[in-house]
């Protein structure tokens, strides 16, 4: 008596099938993986917001706190380091133009008075988003002196082509020189 066998292994459209099975399995495995950590971190941070958000009521940014206009542009902080505070509002950043010092730790710290824009600092790694009533904090260094443009890079109304600003970076002697006169800078100093 003959047994009957096992499908022929080298049936070609046998193989496709298992083949096609496992392929299908993996992708659906990855998929429900993906959904998995999207789900726990919007339940975790749901629960335990990051810690480093920060807020500003954009309707009082020139009138008191951090942002008020004479607060604004770079200021020399204790430990040599240098922050620079800024506000975006349609169609402009103010300050306008920003000085700081090469080979120094810079912190920006950036708000929004009216809706979201966007700070790119062009040829360095710096692009991050201003939210109204949210402080937008990042550390940078810039390795020598020159001209950067930094240009609003969300679509923030009509006029938001002409959304720009300019960091100048000069060398530490200079910055020192023009910070010993005033305790904030711009370019207008």
């Amino acid at each position: 008596m003959v047994q009957a066998s096992p499908a022929d292994p080298h049936d070609s459209a046998a193989l496709t099938a298992r083949i096609e099975k496992r392929w299908a399995l993996m992708v659906v495995s990855i998929v429900a993986l993906l959904v998995a950590m999207v789900i726990f971190t919007g339940l975790h941070w749901a629960m335990m917001p990051p810690s480093r958000v920060e807020t500003a009521d954009p309707t009082t940014l020139h009138v008191s706190g951090e942002f008020v206009e004479s607060n604004l542009g770079s200021s020399v902080e204790a430990d040599g380091s240098v922050t620079v505070r800024m506000i975006g509002q349609q169609y402009s950043f103010t300050p306008q133009c920003i000085v700081v010092p090469a080979q120094t730790p810079i912190t920006f710290r950036a708000t929004s008075a009216d809706v979201v824009h966007g700070m790119l600092i062009t040829g360095t790694n710096i692009n991050s988003m201003i939210e109204p009533g949210y402080i937008s904090t990042f550390k940078t260094e810039f390795d020598k002196p020159g001209n950067h443009l930094m240009p609003c890079h969300e679509f923030c109304g009509v006029g938001h082509e002409a959304m720009w600003a300019n960091v100048k970076v000069v060398d530490k002697g200079t910055f020192s020189k023009m910070a010993a006169d005033t305790r904030r800078l711009t370019c207008d100093l």
